[in-house]
């Protein structure tokens, strides 16, 4: 009896670190979507397509794991994409132009990411900037220092270790990316279900005010939120130069909205204080096989941007009327 009740235990972490939080239903939409695409086309199920797959949601996915921590404290962050090209010229710069080692080059690009978290993150708490401003602001100042280090122009030759590393599937499955974002996410799951200060995210996000009388230290956790979020932005960045083997300042157009549609339909509340990673990694999936499928079944990629919007439309409707429901 008691060897039951220890294996009970052990497993009963494992299921709730990877509780879905309210992320049921796009689960069973996943599930449904690849039903269809399975069906539909002849080639999706199959082992070689999943892992394009995930290929394919490294960036998003790193990026939509920070912008759940965000959104969770009902917060937002418009700025990602730009802070992504950002740290993807940093890097270039610092490897190509200035021939530092990819040793430091990183870390550095990584520094230059979060500082713009840092310094969002002080504007909505020292200055009571509203997240949707400070946030703008960010985008537009990173955006044009993309921009200035090279004058718009993009950079290559970087080491053809750094270009293989995306490419080379290691094991025949996963490529070095592609296990950084899993990284990501099992680092994320711990850290929202067993640290504290992944627990006072839900409690910030309910109530600001009840969190800080409860003890909490609000401010300084906003902060260090929207720098991690800015972090694995900067981390997407440097993943998609090793992918792309170049860096250009235009890149990340759009990328912030890309992660707040996985967030959302994820399960993510847009007001804060439920969803979590569980529910984002399930809305990356969606997006990704999604965008797979519609390819595959030769859709135009304008019609896809169309069916991706309406997709995200029913998910916050979904979210509207579970609300009302309660």
């Amino acid at each position: 009896m008691s060897a039951m009740t220890d294996k009970g235990t052990q497993k009963r972490p494992l299921v709730e670190m990877f509780s879905l939080r309210g992320a049921t239903g796009p689960l069973i939409g996943l599930l449904l979507l690849c039903l269809f695409l399975t069906f539909a086309t002849d080639s999706f199920f199959s082992i070689r397509n999943f892992l394009n797959v995930l290929d394919q949601i490294t960036v998003l996915g790193i990026m939509a794991v920070g912008m759940t921590f965000v959104i969770l404290i009902g917060g937002i962050d418009l700025a990602v994409g730009s802070v992504m090209a950002l740290s993807m010229m940093v890097l270039g710069y610092l490897n190509v132009e200035a021939g530092l080692p990819m040793s430091v080059a990183i870390p550095l690009a990584l520094a230059a990411a979060a500082m713009n978290g840092v310094i969002a993150g002080v504007l909505v708490t020292q200055f009571n900037v509203p997240a949707f401003i400070a946030t703008l602001a960010m985008m537009s100042i990173a955006r044009g220092l993309a921009n200035m280090i090279t004058n718009g122009s993009q950079i290559i030759g970087f080491p053809p270790w750094f270009n293989l590393a995306a490419i080379i599937r290691y094991g025949g499955y996963l490529t070095m990316t592609v296990a950084v974002m899993l990284i990501v996410f099992l680092l994320a799951l711990l850290y929202q279900r067993y640290r504290h200060s992944g627990r006072t995210l839900y409690a910030i996000g309910g109530n600001p005010e009840v969190a800080r009388l409860a003890g909490i230290n609000v401010k300084r956790t906003t902060v260090m939120v929207y720098m991690m979020c800015s972090l694995l932005a900067g981390l997407a960045g440097i993943l998609l130069a090793a992918r792309l083997d170049s860096v250009q300042p235009s890149s990340g157009v759009a990328y912030e909205l890309d992660a707040i549609a996985a967030v959302v339909i994820g399960g993510t509340s847009l007001s804060g204080g439920t969803g979590g990673v569980g529910g984002t990694i399930i809305g990356v999936l969606i997006i990704g096989v999604l965008r797979n499928g519609l390819n595959l079944l030769g859709v135009s990629p304008f019609l896809q941007q169309v069916i991706i919007g309406t997709v995200i439309v029913l998910a916050v409707a979904a979210e509207t009327l579970k609300h009302r429901s309660k």
